[in-house]
């Protein structure tokens, strides 16, 4: 068989499989059978970009669904947050946004592993004050130059603040997609630092760091059994054409 027709056939089995209707992951890769939402204080909108529709690995979708107060939209642009999120009504300084520049936490002098910052990529004075008034989370889901696009597109962001993350550990991604950062994390362990952290709640922290890992043990199972559902790892993220932007 030609290396074609054998990609051919894979499509066709990977097509024949369903896909859950709640997380939209092939049913092999699915783990909604374990996840309970979380009544969270803080809100959670995840704007991802419609290229970044990862069935396999992505976390958006599963991220959302650990939470009773979460949207997810698909899309490259809205009017405003209040039309992101479907609400009459909604206040985008009350928000924050995980900015994607080239600020570091490991550059800025502090040991917190979440940071407010201003325009210039400086520390905010007053960290607990702010990040203590924050009502939600703005998560950008895609590769580096489609969070970029989102970001761009999205003049209403410039009204959020912008905090940056600089987690202790690589994401658990691990050689599954190569992230060209250290604090490059998926969606959902984004989510899980953000939040666990702003609400003072480590549990949740704990719910969805454990349900990636049982995410990723399916995917790594299904690279034997089912490779057509688990393609090899993605090049490096495209972090060189981000930066010269």
């Amino acid at each position: 068989m030609s290396k074609s027709s054998e990609l051919e056939a894979g499509a066709a089995v990977a097509e024949a499989i369903p896909d859950c209707p709640r997380c939209h992951k092939p049913l092999p890769l699915c783990i909604c059978d374990s996840i309970t939402p979380i009544e969270n204080r803080i809100s959670l909108l995840i704007l991802q970009h419609p290229q970044e529709q990862d069935r396999a690995l992505g976390t958006a979708r599963l991220t959302a669904l650990h939470f009773r107060d979460a949207v997810v939209k698909i899309g490259l642009s809205w009017p405003s947050l209040s039309k992101a999120l479907g609400r009459p009504v909604a206040d985008p300084s009350r928000w924050a946004v995980l900015y994607l520049g080239s600020a570091k936490v490991a550059d800025l002098d502090t040991d917190s592993e979440i940071v407010a910052i201003n325009r210039k990529g400086e520390a905010e004075d007053h960290q607990r004050a702010i990040l203590k008034e924050i009502e939600g989370i703005v998560l950008l889901d895609g590769t580096w130059s489609q969070a970029k696009a989102l970001w761009w597109r999205n003049a209403w962001m410039l009204k959020c603040q912008r905090v940056i993350l600089g987690p202790k550990h690589p994401s658990r991604y691990g050689k599954l997609r190569r992230e060209p950062r250290r604090d490059g994390l998926s969606t959902v362990e984004s989510a899980a630092m953000l939040l666990s952290a702003l609400e003072r709640r480590p549990d949740i922290a704990d719910t969805l760091n454990a349900s990636f890992e049982r995410m990723l043990a399916k995917y790594r199972v299904a690279q034997v059994e089912l490779p057509e559902l688990a393609p090899k790892p993605r090049p490096k993220r495209d972090y060189r054409r981000r930066k010269r932007g």
